[in-house]
Parts: C-alpha cells; sequence; structure tokens
C-alpha cells in the first residue's frame, strides 16, 4: 500500500456517529442543543460563584476552574462536529486533528486534576479546620491549579511529538466522531509501539495519582466522620463531600466505561457511543449535580438571576 508522510497528508475523514442522512437533521438538532446547555449551564455557574462574595472560597475557586475546563473540553469536540454534520462533510484537516487531540489531552486530564484537588479541599476542611485557612489560602490553590496546567500541556505535548512522527495513508478514515489519540495509533501505517507505549504508562501514572489521592482523602474523611458524635456535624460533612462524590462517580464511571468497551466490543459504533457518554453527558451534567445538590450555588444562581432580571 502506498503511504504517504504526514508532511504530506493534508486531512483526515471521520466516521461521525451515523452515514444516514435522514438521521442529520436529528443529530444536529440534538448536538446543538446539548452543547448550549453544557455552555449556558457552566457559563452561569462560574458568573453566579464569581459575582457573589460569598463564594469566594477555595471549593467554589476549584468549581468555577471545572466549569470553565467543561465548556473548553466540550467546545474541542462538539463544534467541529456540527459543522461537519451541517455541511454533510467527514473532512477534518491535519492540522485540526492535531489541535482537536491535544486540547481534548489537556482538558480531559485537566478535569481529572481538579477532581483531585475537590477531593483534597474537603479532606483539609474536615481532617485540619485549624489549619485550612492557612493550607488553602489562595496563593497556594491558584498554584495547585497553575501546576494541574503545567503538567497536562507538558503530557500532551509528549503524545501530539509522537502522533507527528505516525505516517498515514491518503484518504485515512478514522472510526469516531472526533480526532482521539487512540484512534490515530489504531490507523496509522507506520509503527505505533512506541507510541502505545508511553501513552498507556504515561495515562496510567496520571490516573494512579489522581486515584489515590481521592480515595486517601475520602478514607481520612469517612475516618473522621464515624469518630463524630454528632449526627449533624457528620450530615454537614457529608453534604459538602456529596456532589463531588457524584460527579467523580460520573467522570470515572464514564471513563471506566470507555475503556472497558474498547477492550470488550469491537464494533467502532460500541467505542463511538461510549465516548459520546464521556465526552458530552458528563459536562452536561455537572452543573446540574452542583446547582441541585448544593444551597450555596443555588441561591447565588437565584440572586444573579434576579439581578439580571432588575437589570433589564
Amino acid at each position: 500500500m502506498e503511504v504517504e508522510n504526514h508532511t504530506v497528508l493534508s486531512q483526515f475523514l471521520l466516521v461521525g456517529l451515523s452515514e444516514d442522512p435522514e438521521l442529520q437533521p436529528i443529530l444536529f438538532g440534538l448536538f446543538l442543543s446539548m452543547y448550549l446547555v453544557t455552555v449556558l449551564g457552566n457559563l452561569l455557574i462560574i458568573l453566579a460563584l464569581s459575582s457573589d462574595s460569598h463564594l469566594h472560597t477555595p471549593m467554589y475557586f476549584f468549581l468555577s476552574n471545572l466549569s470553565l475546563i467543561d465548556i473548553c473540553f466540550t467546545s474541542t469536540i462538539i463544534p467541529k462536529m456540527l459543522v461537519n454534520i451541517h455541511a454533510h462533510s467527514k473532512e477534518i484537516s491535519y492540522l485540526e486533528c492535531l489541535t482537536q487531540v491535544y486540547f481534548f489531552m489537556i482538558f480531559v486530564g485537566m478535569d481529572d486534576m481538579l477532581l483531585t484537588i475537590m477531593a483534597y479541599d474537603p479532606f483539609v476542611s474536615i481532617c485540619y479546620p485549624l489549619k485550612y485557612t492557612v493550607i488553602m489560602n489562595p496563593r497556594h490553590c491558584v498554584l495547585l491549579v497553575l501546576m494541574c496546567w503545567l503538567i497536562m500541556l507538558c503530557f500532551s505535548l509528549i503524545h501530539i511529538l509522537l502522533v507527528k512522527q505516525l505516517t498515514f495513508s491518503i484518504g485515512t478514515e478514522i472510526p469516531h466522531f472526533f480526532c482521539e489519540v487512540v484512534q490515530l495509533f489504531k490507523v496509522a501505517s507506520s509503527d505505533t509501539l512506541i507510541g502505545i507505549i508511553v501513552m498507556y504508562v504515561s495515562t496510567a501514572l496520571v490516573i494512579v495519582f489522581t486515584v489515590t489521592g481521592i480515595l486517601y482523602s475520602y478514607s481520612q474523611i469517612v475516618s473522621i466522620l464515624l469518630r463524630m458524635s454528632s449526627s449533624l456535624s457528620k450530615y454537614k460533612a457529608f453534604s459538602t463531600c456529596g456532589s463531588h462524590l457524584c460527579v467523580v462517580s460520573l467522570f470515572y464511571g464514564t471513563g471506566l466505561g470507555v475503556y472497558l468497551s474498547s477492550a470488550m466490543v469491537h464494533s467502532p459504533q460500541g467505542s463511538t457511543i461510549a465516548s459520546m457518554m464521556y465526552t458530552v453527558v458528563t459536562p452536561i451534567l455537572n452543573p446540574f449535580i452542583y446547582s441541585l445538590r448544593n444551597k450555596d450555588v443555588k441561591g447565588a444562581l437565584r440572586r444573579l438571576l434576579r439581578r439580571t432580571a432588575s437589570c433589564s
């Protein structure tokens, strides 16, 4: 088979969700509405938290960052998919594909890192209440987020450099609705062994680090809660962790679903559906989980909407 170097290859073909022409308008309307709800929902949380001085705390600072990451996460994938559906096209340029891979890896990694930091916050609050303001001061919180950004920028750059060494055939089809590094390794014409090893080792290190951090934080929290005599104190402590636990379960549950579908289901359709849950459904649910389960967020949203209505 004739193989073209990556410097010659100008575009890939994304298979997408369905080739049925009758389904295209339905898919376009569905994903456009989901995208708008995701952006508006997370944007409302950011505006509500930033406009309420009572919520300028570490927990809500991390929540605002999580909402911003979710907006960027979906914006990396959905707009290009909507353009292709509307134009009845499968094309994505080589540069667009690499850009999508790069930012997708950054934002999914940032989601993972921020969830770990958000588990650390109640751990310090419950286990070391007297030292909380010292440990979780604004400077430390900003440094934690910047450190996460730096780690994920370097992590994604390594994978992009590995992908750039691959070669592809002309007219290469990617059996997915967006460019993902795993799919690029699958359709490459050159040897991908080193890239796959680096990808799985580095991903495993990030996941082990973050999951271990979350499990350790909650094991210590549960240990403290079991020693509390007051039921009211237990309820207040648990209520601060409830929303975070829901989001963590959703994030890792859908992520595990993507992994298992890739490993056990050999049809591209099964893997695509699992990825859709992970990349589209999770970001749209996060703002609802935090707003519906958190009275402070609900109060901030009501005050923001009242101020907006009075100004108009």
